[in-house]
Parts: structure tokens; C-alpha cells; sequence
């Protein structure tokens, strides 16, 4: 079996995808809510491609090769959506910890400002329990932190997606406090995440320039009332 990809011929293999088959062509497709360790929802769009005789753009992570297709990844339709998804996410979230999709957008010539009249996703910063902070207005909804906490890695199930539509957010089951949840904190939700919506505690103070000391102080209190806590409840 064989695809064009570029004007290059790639030989492939049954289930194989069209962004399996680019990366071993040596073609690098963007992508965002793609993880190695996880399941891919097909969510982002980021690695549309088109294929010539589909009506649409088609997502490649799970878009399966076919003998003979013909594949662009950089076609002017392909770069206009992903600055389009790019600008789209910009205009509602904050993306200044996300340098991948930065780099994206420089390399795309995005105008990031392009909606920036448009509605913000506000959310409240969670700084409830002593391991990470929830900050979702840096969240783009990539799922991945869904993912990690479900199926893919834990299955602890602390993570949903809740609202419908732009309202639509990363929650916990009832909007619990993190601590009133399943989770186990095992770190790999902040791990997978790409914007830094998630990050460790540590990370937080030391970007907020405490000393390494202070910051095993506070880290040290903050357990010890966590788990006084959980012992009276």
C-alpha cells in the first residue's frame, strides 16, 4: 500500500493513520489534544488535512490510510482552519503558557488578536488541595487531563467534561472540591496537560519567586491541615 503525501510517495500499512504515515514520511502535522500515552479524541481539529475527493477536512490522528489516496497537510485550505482554530482559541482563553500552539500560530501567520472583541471563558482559579492549581481559563479542552484520569492511565474518574457548548468546562463530578473527589493526586493530569490549566503547587510558588525553603514550608502545612482535614471528616 502506498499514499502521496505531499507529492511523496509513502508506503503504509493497514490501520495505519494519515498522521502515523506523515510522521514516518517525515512530515510533521500539528496537533494538539494528540498524546502519546492516551486514546485520541479527535478533538481539536489542529491536524486537519485534505484529502483529495473528501468534502471535508479530515482530522489525521484517526483518519485511517487508503492504497492510492492523496494527502496535503500544508494546502492553503488546511493552514487558513488551523489559523482560524488557533484565532478561535486565543479570542477565548489565555494561551501565554502555551508555547507550542504560540509557535503554531507564528509559524501560520495567526492574528491571535483577530476575535479579541469576542466573549472570554472566565473561570475561577481552584487552589484547592495541596499538590496543583486549576486554573481553566488557560484551558483550550484538549480532554487530555479526562483522559488521564479515566481509562487511559488511572481510572480514578475525578475529571468530567460539564455545560454544553461555549460554557462548556473541565469539572469534577458535582463540582466537588478536588479533595471531595475520587482523585489520588497522582500528578498525571498535570502531566498531560499542554496550556498549563494544571500545574504543580511547587511550580506556582517558585514562578512567584518564593525560596525553594518557603516553599517546602508552606507545602509542609498546607498536607498537614489537608490531612487533619481528612481525618475528622
Amino acid at each position: 500500500m502506498h499514499v502521496t503525501i505531499n507529492g511523496q510517495r509513502v508506503p503504509v500499512t493497514s490501520g495505519m493513520t494519515v498522521l502515523e504515515a506523515a510522521e514516518q514520511a517525515g512530515i510533521h502535522i500539528p496537533r494538539l489534544c494528540v498524546h502519546e500515552s492516551l486514546t485520541r479524541p479527535a478533538i481539536c481539529r489542529l491536524c486537519v488535512v485534505e484529502w483529495e475527493g473528501a468534502r471535508t477536512l479530515v482530522p489525521s490522528c484517526v483518519a485511517q490510510v487508503r492504497d492510492g489516496a492523496v494527502i496535503h497537510t500544508e494546502s492553503e485550505r488546511v493552514r487558513r482552519a488551523r489559523r482560524t482554530i488557533l484565532e478561535l482559541l486565543a479570542s477565548t482563553v489565555d494561551l501565554s503558557e502555551a508555547p507550542e500552539l504560540v509557535a503554531y500560530a507564528e509559524e501560520l501567520g495567526a492574528d491571535l488578536g483577530r476575535f479579541s472583541e469576542g466573549e472570554r471563558r472566565e473561570f475561577p482559579v481552584y487552589d484547592d488541595n495541596p499538590f496543583y492549581i486549576r486554573d481553566y481559563n488557560k484551558c483550550v479542552l484538549c480532554a487530555r487531563c479526562v483522559q488521564a484520569c479515566a481509562d487511559d492511565l488511572q481510572f480514578t474518574y475525578a475529571l468530567t467534561i460539564s455545560g454544553r457548548g461555549f460554557h462548556s468546562r473541565v469539572d469534577t463530578f458535582f463540582h466537588a472540591p478536588m479533595p471531595e473527589t475520587t482523585c489520588v493526586f497522582c500528578g498525571n493530569c498535570v502531566a498531560v496537560c499542554p496550556t498549563g490549566a494544571l500545574k504543580a503547587k511547587e511550580e506556582v510558588l517558585m514562578e512567584e519567586g518564593l525560596p525553594p525553603d518557603e516553599i517546602w514550608q508552606r507545602k509542609m502545612a498546607e498536607k498537614r491541615q489537608w490531612r487533619r482535614q481528612k481525618r475528622d471528616s
